[in-house]
């Protein structure tokens, strides 16, 4: 009896055991359902649905506006780097040494430069206003620490390490602890002689070609263009060695320079800034790295510093609801 029950009872359990052993392959087997593909959401996408906290206002107190003949730029200091340059642009712009010099430079695919034409003449040079100082240091770069560095995953060649700090392109060297202000287009850096602490910030320059990368920890850097930009790249080129002009009718004049925050109320720029510390950044980041547009065949998988988009915006008009 005991035989004959295990030889039905076996029978059973391997066939039980089989069925299930099928059963679990029969599932194993089966594809998973498909998932839809996250869409892509170009940057003009990402901008669009941006949230207020996602900008930044325009720094009025560190924001100068020059007006040309062809209309207003607007350029914004960085005294988180160049302390000593940015307080003195603003001091000789509250003194009015700017108004009426000119660009007197205009080299294709380098720079726009501005400044006295008799700078080089004692006899001649337009004396410093109150307030300015004629002789700075070198502000190549700074200490890295207390930056809130947003570094950038793509390799660069000519930092150990680069991103972005506060809507301005930077690097930094973590061996040395040192950052700096990289040499984008828009960059606006303090011309200088052959000595490193030879600057004042009484010519300025503005990169409007491929990126200078080279004069990196070379100049002072002091800020960057945030409006205006169209205006200084289509300055006719100087025939001159270096772009210079050779005659005085060729030079683009500087009407006048302000500093924003000493405008009338209706006369200041409104400009809200991209923060680069933000989700929304990153996202736009790896959007232009990895555009997967209709026309785009083969993706980059890089994204330069001087590449990232750094969006300026005029500020929304704040609703006035009546009481």
């Amino acid at each position: 009896a005991a035989s004959r029950t295990t030889s039905e009872v076996l029978p059973m359990t391997r066939a039980a055991v089989l069925a299930t052993l099928v059963a679990a392959a029969g599932c194993a087997a089966a594809p998973p359902p498909p998932t839809k593909p996250t869409p892509y959401r170009s940057m003009g996408d990402l901008l669009a649905a941006s949230k207020p906290e996602d900008w930044r206002p325009l720094r009025l107190e560190d924001a100068v506006v020059l007006e040309l003949p062809a209309g207003r730029v607007v350029l914004e200091l960085a005294p988180a780097f160049a302390p000593r340059h940015a307080a003195n642009v603003k001091a000789l712009v509250k003194g009015g040494y700017l108004d009426g010099l000119a660009i007197l430079r205009s080299q294709d695919n380098f720079v726009v430069q501005w400044g006295d034409p008799d700078g080089d003449d004692e006899q001649k040079a337009r004396p410093f206003p109150p307030g300015a100082e004629k002789h700075l240091p070198a502000e190549f770069t700074r200490p890295a620490g207390g930056l809130p560095f947003h570094r950038l995953p793509d390799p660069d060649g000519w930092a150990p390490e680069a991103g972005f700090v506060d809507g301005l392109a930077a690097a930094r060297d973590p061996a040395s602890g040192e950052a700096w202000l990289a040499h984008c287009y828009g960059a606006v850096g303090a011309g200088r002689g052959e000595a490193a602490d030879s600057s004042n910030g009484a010519e300025l320059y503005v990169v409007i070609g491929h990126a200078p990368r080279q004069l990196d920890r070379n100049i002072t850097v002091v800020g960057r263009v945030v409006e205006g930009m169209e205006l200084l790249a289509v300055v006719p080129r100087g025939p001159a060695p270096m772009g210079f002009f050779e005659k005085p009718e060729q030079r683009v004049p500087i009407r006048r320079a302000r500093l924003a925050a000493d405008l009338p109320d209706a006369e200041r720029p409104r400009l809200d800034v991209l923060r680069t510390d933000t989700p929304l950044f990153d996202a736009i980041l790896e959007a232009r790295r990895n555009r997967r547009d209709g026309w785009y065949k083969r993706p980059a998988g890089h994204l330069d510093l001087c590449l990232a988009p750094l969006p300026v915006r005029p500020a929304p008009i704040p609703v006035r609801v009546s009481p």
